[in-house]
């Protein structure tokens, strides 16, 4: 087989066997493919799309190209979550305890953030003593006796989506759907899981701008699941503007305790409701919705999802006195009020420009190497619908430095404010089976 041949048929629309696609991820995976073929592949899947037979062959070749992770020593249907990410999204803090706290299983392997704030596993290390690092079979006892552990994704976990990826961002086909669901249901296909919930995200400060793309990227990760024989659903949800009102890892931490005690914001509250409910039907602990939500916010209203919680940051090692007094996470030295310069309506709050203010404090990272603040961050205090008057505060920046002014204009600029009273935005738009 030559790989230029595979390149022209599908540049000409046909469709990929499996051997050939099996053929492309293990040649590009052991080098033996080069860049540019790989390159001029990687485009002609941009033009010429992919059915799902192939996505679902795609998908698992790039599962076998590495480490997978066998959680058939855990009892019970294991049911992971995936979001395509957001500004404020601390869902899976609270997802993990309450679903767990249900009966379902919660093996979570997470990473770090890149963008807006950190990802999961820097929220979790905002917590004293919290560390990741645990032992396959350390995890897999810490799940069968608490339901819940959080670790660190491995190293050689789906190598060849992590060179495509970054092949991807160098030959603009990052926004190619076939390439995008099969990078993400290859990871958590390899991380062990029996079903899959997943929340794709919609708006300003979501990869995919449109309800549209949201649908045709949740309908592409539905389809791959089920080829490859993994109960796979989608939720399409809102992130025109940030969820919940905390940006930043101990900010958000605090929140997501607040919300599990049952005081969190409602869009954060209702987000994690949906999404539990679907994770509990899938692991079999909840005949439908109704029943699931009864369950959840059961757990929530009895405590036993906060003490599962510190259980679990205690079995990690961090300090499971946060649960009760959230005082003891990180704090920056200054807290300073954002006012709003006019009266009216809050119209608009650009997700995607609010998380950059956030960055540019240190909450997330612009590269790589960069190292996070835990402690800074932006605590809102007006969401899209509410009314404002005019010197009333709309953020509260949480800075280790006194200069925000950079930060401020950023809010300023991107909180937008008219006299006439807006729709607030639809929070769930669709779930996809």
């Amino acid at each position: 087989m030559r790989m230029v041949d595979v390149i022209q048929k599908k540049r000409d629309g046909e469709t990929l066997s499996e051997e050939e696609i099996r053929f492309f991820i293990n040649g590009y995976t052991d080098g033996t493919i080069s860049d540019y073929q790989a390159s001029a592949f990687l485009m002609a899947i941009y033009f010429s799309d992919m059915n799902a037979e192939e996505q679902g062959y795609l998908t698992m070749a790039m599962v076998n190209s590495g480490d997978q992770i066998d959680l058939s020593a855990i009892e019970g249907i294991k049911v992971d979550k995936h979001s395509t990410g957001g500004v404020g999204d601390t869902t899976t803090l609270i997802l993990a305890p309450l679903v767990a706290a249900c009966g379902v299983p919660v093996a979570k392997m997470s990473g770090r953030g890149l963008g807006h704030t950190g990802g999961t596993l820097d929220k979790l290390e905002a917590i004293e003593g919290f560390h990741i690092e645990i032992s396959e079979s350390e995890f897999v006892k810490q799940v069968n006796d608490l339901k819940l552990a959080v670790i660190g994704q491995s190293g050689n976990l789906t190598p060849a989506d992590k060179k495509l990826y970054a092949l991807r961002d160098v030959t603009a086909t990052v926004d190619s759907i076939p390439l995008i669901a099969s990078s993400i249901m290859s990871k958590k296909i390899a991380a062990g899981a029996d079903a899959i919930v997943l929340d794709v995200k919609t708006g300003d400060g979501a990869f995919m701008k449109t309800t549209e793309d949201a649908e045709a990227l949740a309908q592409s990760m539905v389809a791959i699941g089920k080829e490859v024989g993994r109960n796979t659903m989608a939720v399409i949800s809102d992130m025109s503007q940030p969820l919940g009102y905390a940006i930043g890892n101990a900010l958000e931490v605090k929140e997501a305790i607040d919300t599990l005690n049952g005081n969190g914001p409602e869009d954060l509250t209702e987000l994690c409701l949906v999404l539990g409910s679907e994770m509990l039907i899938a692991g079999e602990k909840a005949k439908d919705t109704k029943d699931a939500r009864k369950q959840l916010n059961a757990v929530i209203k009895d405590g036993s999802a906060l003490e599962l919680f510190a259980k679990f940051l205690e079995a990690q090692g961090g300090n499971p006195e946060i649960v009760k007094n959230p005082e003891l996470l990180p704090k920056a030295a200054y807290q300073i009020e954002v006012k709003s310069t006019t009266t009216g309506f809050i119209t608009k709050m650009e997700a995607d420009e609010i998380g950059v203010a956030a960055m540019l404090l240190g909450a997330g990272r612009a590269t790589k190497e960069d190292d996070i603040d835990l402690a800074v961050g932006i605590v809102l205090k007006k969401k899209i619908g509410d009314a404002v008057k005019s010197g009333e505060t709309i953020a509260v920046v949480h800075s280790n430095t006194e200069n925000i002014l950079q930060t401020e204009r950023l809010l300023l600029k991107h909180i937008h404010i008219s006299q006439h009273a807006p729709k607030r935005p639809k929070l769930i738009y669709k779930v996809m089976k």
